[in-house]
């Protein structure tokens, strides 16, 4: 029944001293911010501190008795308009080992977009992000719109959390809205759809300023 999704990364204190890239942990919460959701992210040393924002991992996001509901998985992949055929694409499972669907990057020369899709890959939703996703001391949203484009139906925010946060840590605080009714398993493409964003965007400790 949720419409609104906040996730929040949890702080890495050796990541935020020594600046050595740690494996990322998130919790995700309602909009009154009681935790639902915990998500952790596993990859090794090599991938996090060489590949890092086109790193391959697995996410497994499990309930508060924890149990896994929810993988993300995304492949090594390239994140650059020179190689629009090997573009970012992530799936989603939901319960693990059951396709729910996935995220494919698309090729555009000026903007972020992506398609969502379902467990068949049909096309369900599109994500257009602004031409400057660095925030500018202000939040950054990613809009969740129809296949034509014609229509916005939610969206994903980075939240700006503030110089000190985005100075010292890679921390990202993120806001996901969709309709209440939309289907539980493409909300759960949308939590995978806000991983991904995260890293190929926000990875860098400087970004969100």
């Amino acid at each position: 029944q949720l419409d609104r999704i906040i996730i929040h990364q949890q702080v890495e204190l050796l990541e935020a001293i020594v600046g050595t890239e740690t494996s990322s942990k998130y919790e995700i919460k309602n909009h009154l911010g009681q935790r639902v959701y915990f998500a952790v992210e596993e990859n090794d040393c090599f991938d996090r501190n060489l590949c890092s924002p086109i790193r391959s991992f697995t996410i497994r996001i499990a309930d508060n008795m924890g149990q896994e509901v929810i993988t993300v998985n995304r492949p090594l992949r390239c994140n650059s308009c020179w190689f629009p055929c090997f573009l970012q694409e992530l799936e989603v499972q939901c319960p693990p080992g059951t396709v729910a669907g996935y995220v494919v990057q698309n090729w555009d020369p000026f903007l972020p977009k992506f398609t969502i899709q379902n467990e068949s890959k049909e096309d369900v939703l599109k994500i257009i992000g602004p031409y400057a996703t660095c925030g500018c001391f202000k939040d950054v949203d990613f809009e969740v719109k129809t296949l034509n484009e014609m229509s916005t139906i939610g969206k994903i925010s980075k939240y700006w959390s503030g110089f000190v946060n985005n100075v010292f840590t890679n921390t990202a605080n993120f806001g996901i809205q969709v309709p209440v009714d939309l289907d539980v398993r493409i909300k759960a493409v949308m939590i995978g759809a806000c991983f991904l964003i995260d890293l190929m965007f926000f990875e860098n400790s400087l970004d969100g300023l």
